[in-house]
C-alpha cells in the first residue's frame, strides 16, 4: 500500500527536525510553516517550550495577508529577524519543517539571514 503525501510530509518532518535536533542542541529553533494561503515562522526555545518570537503573511501591517508568495517570504523573514534582535536573539537553527528548502522557504531564511539573525 503506498503512503499517502500527509504521511510522507509528516515523517520527512519529524526525520528533520529529530537531525537538527541533535545536530543543533541549546539553540533556538526557526520554525516555518507553509500553508496554501499564509506563511509563518516561529522562534521557539524547546527548552523552556516558549515562542519568543513569531510573524506571518496574516499580519495586517506587513500588507501581505492570504498571499503565499516569495516577496511576502522576504518580507516575513526580515520582519522576524527585526523581533528575534529585539528579543536578544542572534542565532538559531532553521527548522523546515517537512517543506523543501527551495522557493519561499529560501527565500524567508536569506531575509532573516541578510536582517542578522544567524541561521
Amino acid at each position: 500500500m503506498a503512503n499517502s503525501k500527509r504521511t510522507l510530509f509528516l515523517k520527512r518532518r519529524l526525520r528533520v527536525r529529530n537531525k537538527l535536533r541533535k545536530v543543533n542542541a541549546g539553540r533556538l529553533r526557526l520554525s516555518v510553516h507553509r500553508s496554501n494561503k499564509n506563511l509563518s515562522v516561529q522562534l521557539i526555545d524547546d527548552v523552556q517550550g516558549k515562542t519568543l518570537a513569531a510573524a506571518s503573511t496574516l499580519e495586517k501591517d506587513l500588507g501581505f495577508v492570504g498571499k503565499n508568495n516569495v516577496e511576502a517570504a522576504t518580507k516575513v523573514g526580515s520582519v522576524i529577524a527585526e523581533r528575534a534582535k529585539a528579543a536578544g536573539v542572534e542565532e538559531a537553527y532553521f527548522d523546515r519543517g517537512g517543506f523543501l528548502f527551495h522557493g519561499k522557504v529560501k527565500a524567508l531564511a536569506d531575509a532573516a539571514r541578510e536582517g542578522g539573525l544567524k541561521i
